[in-house]
């Protein structure tokens, strides 16, 4: 049998070897505590989106409001750098997915047809032709003594060319008195007569369309109320 100092011993042994496991389980469990994450911000809620309403627009295209033509076919009118025209149709294009209106011009004078859009006429100065008391008003002004401007011809000239190109028919019937010479006055030059021809023309063109009458008759109307003004003009100047 073991003696008692043996078991002891053994006892002894074994309580140390116990003490020391207890103390390794303290220190494993004596570990530093993990740390912990950082919690995670809830993202703030976002304000709800305003709804956007859609009007829902038809696709059809709305035809163009119609507009009241101002001249009808079979109408003279006075285009300001052509003079006096028939509107002979008024016809409708497509352009660019658009329709326009046009009126359709014929110049017998020149010999020339244009085709003016319908809503352009005002703007481009057109204008319906003179009415008999108009015109008798007008012719007045032929009857005036001329009216010459002492400065260079080159300037006189491209005032006189404004106002027949004017489309205002008392303005062409100035230039129509200012530039007459009957055949006792001093001859004129090539210009003066060139550009004299081609206002009384237009002057008579007009008066031609009023008075229901032909081109050449409405010449010899305006140029005989010319050498009538002239006479009459000289006849007083001798006496004085």
């Amino acid at each position: 049998m073991a003696s008692k100092k043996q078991v002891n011993k053994k006892k002894s042994k074994a309580s140390k070897n116990n003490s020391s496991k207890v103390k390794t389980k303290k220190a494993v469990s004596k570990k530093a505590p993990a740390k912990k994450a950082p919690a995670k911000k809830a993202p703030a809620k976002k304000a709800p989106a305003k709804k956007t309403i859609i009007k829902k627009v038809s696709s059809k295209k709305l035809p163009p409001k119609k507009i009241k033509l101002q001249y009808s076919i079979g109408d003279f009118i006075v285009y300001p750098s052509h003079g006096v025209g028939e509107i002979t149709d008024i016809q409708t294009f497509e352009i660019a997915e658009e329709k326009l209106e046009m009126y359709n011009v014929i110049f017998d004078k020149e010999k020339m047809t244009l085709k003016i859009p319908t809503i352009k006429a005002k703007e481009i100065g057109i204008r319906k032709v003179s009415s008999r008391n108009e015109m008798k008003k007008t012719l007045e002004i032929l009857k005036g003594k001329a009216k010459v401007r002492r400065t260079m011809w080159s300037r006189r000239a491209q005032e006189y060319e404004a106002k027949i190109n004017s489309g205002i028919l008392t303005e062409l019937t100035e230039v129509v008195r200012d530039l007459f010479r009957n055949s006792s006055q001093p001859e004129q030059s090539y210009s003066e007569r060139q550009l004299y021809e081609s206002a009384r023309d237009r002057l008579a063109r007009e008066v031609a369309v009023v008075e229901k009458t032909d081109d050449d008759k409405a010449v010899d109307k305006i140029e005989i109320i010319l050498n009538d003004a002239t006479r009459k003009s000289s006849s007083e100047n001798s006496i004085i």
